[in-house]
């Protein structure tokens, strides 16, 4: 039986970031997972991520995974994969399924980092061929560059639901409708808004009632739920689809804890039963520990963070760091992770009804029910000003903590300040210069520059746009505004893209100048009817 000082189970973002914060220390680490490539749902998320520089803010998550895996590599941390841990035992032993064989291993401590497995509600014709959740279309769309279908429903409205929507639209695939029991949208309104203003409606309040078919999807109908969540009859809306894709919710993997004697809980705070941990992330067994989604769910950058708490934590007990250098490392970590955990979206506020943002502004009511800010909501917020020439408007209307723009900008146009979640705003003197890094670099896809004096009676709308193909300049179709509608005729004036966007284009359409606060995403004439125009004066 092969002895390691420290065990990690999963090679997700919480795994990885252990195994690589004690193996810094000189901790002879294993990791061990039960897929074919490490990285975990990380390789799976093409998006960026929010917070800041020390969150690895506005970096793809696979392109964070692959700074993990290098990071790992030059550290000689032993990662083996297609390793399934089928068992925690008595005195920290560890049974791994392995190329057929179970193979016996004996950590001087371990950190269970299983992550969490995807939540499945039952509904007339939930077993059907083309019922999946939404991590495993990710891992189609992400991983193995398949489309899951042609058609699809997403039920849920969560960040999962949400960025996967909007990567299922990304990967060439209509989304039909989103819908939720709940009656608001359950994750970031920058994520429902980008979503929204593609043209994708949203049904809150609304589940599904019976998937149609008889060997495969052919079709979908959601019906709107009562007050005690019963079906309201004749409220049935029928959607021709192919696949039904599922996000409500994850729950964590905690059965390892269980199996050694580890006190789990049930919290549905943090997604279901988890162990009791300390502030190290120890449970009550000495020298096991646990970080990421198995403790909780949350975020990557969140796990991330309670890895290398996890890693530090194993090497202190392990007596490789002594208590000074521990206290050191773990109080930066949780600097960081509490600047994650503020804002609307904190753990302290889940099940929280949100009326005003930080700064006294009421929220969004439309963002909430639809999935967008209405016209007559948005000027309410710091970040959308009007000014003469070139000048972002900032649509994020949520406390989310996240501050790229600020730092990505050039000219210090934009203020976040020193509280990672305060809604941003412009400042009074600084120069725009049209650069468009704020538009390319947004997590959340919020922010858009206006310039109204290049030609008169036009306004130019530069926003980000990740579909394929681009658009060319010269290029004629129709500007949809924040609820995906079509709100006038416009013209593609500009389409740059740079290495530091990351991937990400920024469009300019010239549209009427009275349009320059709704345009808000470019659709070429072929996909969708421009607006009639208006009916002459007699």
């Amino acid at each position: 039986m092969k002895r390691y000082d420290l065990i990690v189970v999963g090679a997700g973002p919480a795994g990885m970031s252990a195994a690589i914060e004690a193996a810094k220390h000189g901790v002879h680490v294993v990791v061990f997972d039960e897929n074919a490539r490490p990285g975990g749902q990380l390789f799976k998320q093409i998006h960026k991520f929010f917070g800041s520089k020390e969150h690895r803010a506005k970096i793809r998550g696979f392109v964070i995974g692959q700074e993990l895996l290098d990071e790992a590599d030059k550290l000689g941390v032993d990662v083996r994969l297609n390793s399934t841990v089928i068992g925690l035992y008595q005195d920290k032993e560890v049974v791994v399924q392995r190329n057929g064989e179970v193979e016996h291993y004996k950590g001087d401590s371990i950190v269970v980092a299983t992550g969490a497995a995807e939540n499945m509600v039952t509904f007339e014709g939930w077993t059907l061929p083309g019922v999946i959740g939404a991590g495993a279309a990710q891992t189609m769309m992400n991983l193995h560059g398949v489309r899951p279908g042609e058609r699809v429903l997403m039920l849920g409205t969560g960040n999962v639901g949400l960025v996967v929507s909007y990567q299922l639209k990304q990967a060439g695939c209509d989304v039909v409708a989103l819908g939720d029991a709940a009656p608001r949208v359950g994750g970031y309104g920058v994520h429902a808004a980008k979503v929204a203003r593609t043209g994708v409606p949203f049904y809150l309040g609304h589940t599904i009632k019976r998937a149609e078919g008889t060997d495969h999807v052919t079709g979908a109908v959601i019906a709107q739920l009562d007050e005690h969540f019963q079906f309201i009859p004749g409220t049935e809306k029928h959607f021709d689809v192919d696949t039904i894709c599922v996000a409500v919710g994850l729950s964590p993997m905690s059965q390892l804890f269980k199996m050694d004697g580890c006190k789990v809980v049930d919290d549905r705070k943090k997604g279901g039963q988890v162990p009791v941990v300390d502030d190290l992330g120890q449970t009550s067994i000495p020298g096991i520990f646990a970080a990421g989604d198995v403790s909780g769910i949350e975020e990557a950058s969140s796990a991330m963070i309670e890895g290398r708490i996890a890693g530090l934590s194993a090497a202190s007990f392990l007596g490789y760091i002594d208590k000074p250098e521990l206290d050191e490392g773990v109080g930066s970590n949780e600097a960081a992770l509490d600047g994650l955990r503020q804002g609307m979206f904190a753990p302290k506020n889940r099940g929280k009804k949100i009326e005003n943002t930080e700064e006294g502004i009421p929220v969004s009511t439309s963002l909430l029910e639809h999935g967008f800010v209405a016209d007559d909501e948005i000027e309410r917020f710091p970040g959308v000003t009007h000014r003469q020439g070139i000048h972002p408007v900032i649509e994020c209307t949520q406390n989310i903590p996240c501050n790229p723009c600020q730092d990505v900008c050039p000219k210090h146009c934009i203020k976040v300040g020193d509280h990672i979640t305060a809604l941003p705003q412009l400042e009074p003197d600084a120069q725009c210069i049209g650069c468009g890094l704020c538009v390319a670099s947004c997590p959340g896809q919020a922010i858009f520059l206006l310039d109204e004096t290049d030609v008169p009676g036009y306004a130019d709308v530069s926003l980000p746009y990740e579909f394929l193909p681009l658009p060319t300049k010269g290029q004629r179709g129709v500007a949809l505004g924040r609820d995906g509608k079509p709100v006038c005729e416009a013209e593609v004036v500009s389409v740059k893209r740079t290495k530091a966007f990351d991937h990400t284009a920024v469009v300019t359409m010239r549209v009427p100048a009275d349009m320059a606060m709704r345009a808000r995403f470019f659709k070429a004439t072929d996909d969708v009817q421009a607006p009639a125009a208006p009916a002459a004066k007699a």
